[in-house]
């Protein structure tokens, strides 16, 4: 299976929508290699802003930016991005409901030699507390330029959260939609609803399920905030139990966003693939995966353990 790292498609994708979209300001906090935003700075070095490791700042900055007309895109490691900026996040874009793109790389354990402090197993739990900021979680590089364009569109700020490592391309997926999930797979046993690089290992998870005679309805719900209330239900009303998997905590992400849909409108039982409340490691990012058990292995055994409590 062809395999992009959704950094690539990031830069690529600025290059592209700078050539037609002279308001577009890109803005890095000294990890413009690592994050790709430098080949935008390489073709439009007057619209590009390394402000050195300095987050807040450059929020703050790009906050200037969209007050006088302009879509600046801030870009740096998702952890510094929803912790270091918290607070020009919140009172100064989310507040003001200013037109700036948060783009965070390096999500989940992607980071994964730097350890718990460069890994950002907490930055859904964060970014969707904030009233007017959209939160977006691309399952693979297409869906990138997808998020792009679309919040560039929309009035708001938008934080698009991505994996380091390349991953799997989902061929014959539709592009992401703010606001909208995908049906990816047709089940009537049980929902699964998927995010980010977790999409592909939900799919695999699927196939596996389907050998011992468990069909699953897989959800592609990398849009997380707005979240597709209406689908999340339908499919609990069809299936009857809904497991959640994100490279996160299960405190606060996706999990709890499901959650929060279902108890007010079709409670059925539930469980969660994610990070549980720790603190992680570092070491390869496979092998940490396994650890925490983000891992097709591990989605199929709660899925099954799912079914019978039905």
């Amino acid at each position: 299976m062809e395999k992009i790292g959704m950094r690539d498609a990031f830069g690529a994708a600025l290059v592209e929508l700078g050539k037609t979209n002279d308001k577009l300001m890109v803005l890095d906090a000294d990890v413009s290699s690592s994050t790709r935003s430098g080949l935008f700075g390489k073709a439009y070095p007057d619209r590009f802003f390394n402000v050195g490791v300095a987050e807040a700042n450059m929020v703050d900055i790009a906050a200037g930016m969209a007050t006088c007309g302009y879509r600046p895109v801030v870009s740096a490691f998702a952890i510094f991005l929803a912790l270091k900026a918290t607070d020009q996040i919140r009172n100064v874009v989310c507040y003001n409901k200013l037109n700036v793109i948060i783009a965070g790389g390096y999500s989940g354990l992607s980071d994964s030699f730097d350890g718990a402090s460069h890994q950002s197993i907490t930055d859904i739990a964060i970014m969707r507390a904030f009233p007017n900021l959209t939160v977006l979680a691309p399952a693979h590089a297409d869906d990138v330029t997808a998020a792009l364009e679309q919040a560039l569109e929309i009035e708001g700020p938008v934080y698009i959260r991505m994996c380091r490592n390349p991953s799997p391309v989902l061929v014959g997926k539709k592009a992401l939609t703010i606001g909208k999930a995908e049906i990816l797979n047709e089940g009537s046993d049980i929902t699964i609803g998927a995010c980010g690089i977790t999409v592909p290992i939900a799919m695999e998870a699927c196939e596996e399920l389907a050998s011992k005679g468990i069909k699953a309805q897989i959800l592609d719900l990398s849009s997380i905030k707005p979240i597709d209330k209406k689908t999340i239900t339908e499919a609990a009303e069809k299936t009857g139990c809904f497991l959640t998997v994100e490279e996160h905590s299960i405190h606060g992400g996706l999990g709890s966003a499901v959650s929060e849909v279902l108890v007010r409108s079709k409670p059925v039982p539930m469980d969660f693939v994610g990070i549980e409340d720790c603190f992680t490691e570092s070491g390869p990012y496979e092998e940490l995966m396994e650890k925490y058990g983000l891992s097709t292995k591990a989605v199929v055994a709660k899925a099954e353990a799912l079914v019978k409590l039905k």
